[in-house]
């Protein structure tokens, strides 16, 4: 069966529009195994302890699954309908990636391969294993060498006609099947990606420091938000667009009509007054079937908090003092930077009544700073 005539069934099997699919072997992908142990060789995987756990599966999909002979890489494109860095403006408003704003994608795109991998097994009576995004796998690697794009100065993968915007899946199977040609790269001279982002997390050209990635503070971070960091966040309480949506390439990929489907309104500018009141309950009520449900309700409205405190609204004031009352340390600290950059007269005020009695550390350390 060639790389065709699965494109052709994946067109045959419905909902699989800006939807690519391309095919590579296992062995494709050995310098990125080197690549990975570099990285983690600095930390610059912060806290994802789970790059370096599975290290040798991640740089060997033929150790994750020895039987694969081929691995069928699908790219779901999910671009936007309108440039998502115009919302940084309105400082009282929250920015959510936009990825984020639509329903899992771990959901969406891995019942669409399950589909697929069903018909490849009724067809061919092979074996197969799907993933996305939630096991040891190199995608973007992967998806380079099936040729469905390059990874960008940004690190993320780049197609010509999906632009920065778009979700990675495998299906890895026991068919040997043709494999498609790998991807040149065609970033070329352009840095803008590397230019624009906030926090200056690019050591250089197609290099990340996890470590320092908006992204990665308000997802993957589970602690207190490094001050360093939290002025340049501004708005942005989940994700960061900014190097994605930057990219030349945009301009030849579609808006995808059924990402726009799944789109959930409530998400596209919410108040950070609102998300900012959110208890648990309320928290798992809003983001039920979203990927943010997966931070957990505290780490979220830390994130929130931070930019309460960056929104230089005076209304978020009483806001921020009530979260100085948060059970949650990890939010009360969060609290007092909001608070002492909104109103450090009223943050002096709270300061002498509540840092004497308060008892977690981290939140001590914050009133002293």
């Amino acid at each position: 069966m060639s790389p065709e005539a699965l494109r052709a069934a994946l067109a045959e099997r419905g909902s699989f529009e800006g939807v690519r699919l391309a095919v590579t072997r296992p062995s494709e992908i050995a310098r990125a195994g080197d690549k990975l142990r570099a990285w983690v060789s600095e930390e610059r995987q912060g806290d994802m302890s789970w790059m370096a756990d599975r290290i040798a599966w991640r740089s060997d999909p033929t150790a994750l699954w020895p039987e694969a002979r081929s691995v069928v890489m699908v790219a779901e494109n999910y671009g936007p309908s309108a440039d998502p860095l115009r919302l940084l403006a309105h400082r009282d408003r929250a920015a959510v990636s936009v990825y984020a704003q639509n329903r899992d994608y771990h959901d969406v795109l891995k019942k669409k391969l399950k589909r697929l991998g069903r018909w490849l097994v009724e067809a061919t009576g092979c074996e197969i294993k799907v993933f996305v995004d939630t096991a040891p796998v190199m995608e973007k690697p992967l998806a380079q060498a099936a040729g469905l794009g390059w990874q960008g100065k940004h690190t993320n993968l780049v197609s010509r006609d999906l632009g920065s915007w778009f979700f990675l899946g495998a299906i890895f199977t026991t068919l040997d099947l043709p494999a498609d040609d790998p991807h040149d790269d065609h970033c070329g001279h352009c840095r803008r990606c590397l230019d624009i982002c906030p926090t200056a997390a690019f050591p250089a050209p197609y290099q990340l420091d996890a470590r320092r990635c908006i992204s990665y503070l308000t997802i993957e971070l589970k602690g207190p938000i490094p001050r360093a960091f939290r002025a340049a966040m501004g708005n942005r309480i989940y994700g960061c667009d900014d190097c994605l949506a930057v990219c030349p390439w945009n301009k030849f990929a579609r808006t995808s009509s059924e990402a726009s489907y799944w789109a959930r309104a409530e998400l596209s500018a919410p108040r950070l007054a609102d998300l900012a009141e959110l208890d648990d309950a309320g928290f798992r009520q809003l983001f039920s079937g979203s990927p943010i449900k997966r931070i957990g309700r505290d780490r979220f409205v830390r994130n929130v908090m931070i930019a309460v405190g960056n929104s230089g609204a005076a209304p978020l004031v009483d806001t921020a003092v009530r979260r100085l009352d948060d059970d949650a340390a990890l939010v009360r600290g969060a609290a007092v930077w909001a608070l002492e950059m909104l109103d450090h007269a009223r943050w002096e005020a709270e300061r002498r009544v509540r840092s004497p009695r308060e008892e977690d550390a981290s939140v001590r350390e914050e009133w002293r700073a």
